[in-house]
């Protein structure tokens, strides 16, 4: 039983969270109250969580000796030795595919979404995680095949907007990551080796550039997107203040030395959780009331 616990806990499903992106594209396109377009959307959402999970065991299998040198990744399943190497291989492989395979249900178009998502966090773990700022793109990018794969596999429009704001969004989550490492680690940079190459100055620009384009672009998205739908209600352009708020938001945490764990930080922060509700109800009140 403690196995399968383990397993459980290398599968992370608190980074499960990250797979809502796929619902963002068919979600402002307003057809997810449609059956057929919900069902496609939940589809992917599996997919992407099986093949992010097997990509987290792959990670970590190549991560192994790393890890254990590192004070909180030390206890990883797979690093404590909970997970046997040869199962952690046999579970990763298995989840990889399954994922894959699944993503063609929809339509085979997010397949190959599904499957360069794999390749490229493949490619990640095994060197470009080296390589300063091309690590920073990579996993920006792995945000970005989400959102693609939801819009694919529900065939619908995505503004260039709406993809410009997910890049500059994802951007500054993984760049506040890397900025909560470095100040957890200070200048050692023992498991990561970019982390020698990052300075806080550098970490600061990068930040402040991408928050600034994200909020522009969804500014820019949000009356595009009123002007295209013929909504007469100000409903879009209202949800800018919780979107500009909770980017404000998150940058205060990352000031406060906390952020290398963004996942913990969405799932406790209350302030955040209540910018994101109210966001969802004024930007859908803007879908789905003309």
């Amino acid at each position: 039983m403690s196995l399968v616990r383990a397993l459980l806990r290398e599968a992370r499903p608190k980074q499960w969270v990250k797979n809502l992106l796929v619902f963002a594209a068919p979600g402002a396109a307003g057809v997810l109250d449609n059956g057929p377009f919900a069902w496609r959307a939940l589809v992917v959402f599996i997919a992407f969580c099986l093949a992010s999970s097997g990509t987290y065991f792959w990670n970590d299998i190549l991560d192994v000796e790393a890890d254990r040198n590192h004070p909180r990744k030390s206890k990883r399943p797979i690093a404590s030795g909970a997970i046997p190497l040869a199962v952690a291989r046999v579970v990763g492989t298995l989840l990889v595919f399954a994922g894959i395979g699944l993503s063609f249900v929809p339509r085979w178009e997010t397949g190959l979404v599904v499957t360069g998502y794999v390749v490229l966090t493949t490619s990640y773990s095994v060197f470009l995680k080296h390589i300063a700022v091309v690590d920073l793109v990579v996993v920006a990018s792995g945000f970005i095949l989400r959102a693609i794969a939801g819009a694919v596999a529900t065939d619908v429009h995505m503004s260039r907007w709406f993809l410009l704001t997910t890049s500059f969004a994802s951007l500054f989550i993984v760049t506040g990551k890397r900025y909560g490492e470095l100040r957890d680690l200070g200048d050692s940079g023992e498991t990561r080796a970019t982390l020698e190459e990052y300075s806080y100055g550098f970490l600061r620009i990068v930040l402040s550039v991408s928050c600034g384009a994200a909020l522009v672009t969804y500014c820019i998205w949000a009356f595009d997107t009123k002007e295209i739908a013929g909504s007469s209600g100000p409903y879009y352009e209202l949800s800018i203040v919780p979107m500009a708020t909770a980017l404000l938001r998150y940058t205060l945490i990352l000031e406060q030395g906390h952020g290398a764990a963004p996942e913990e930080i969405f799932a406790h922060d209350r302030t955040l959780q209540v910018l994101g509700a109210i966001w969802v109800i004024v930007f859908g009140l803007g879908v789905y009331v003309t």
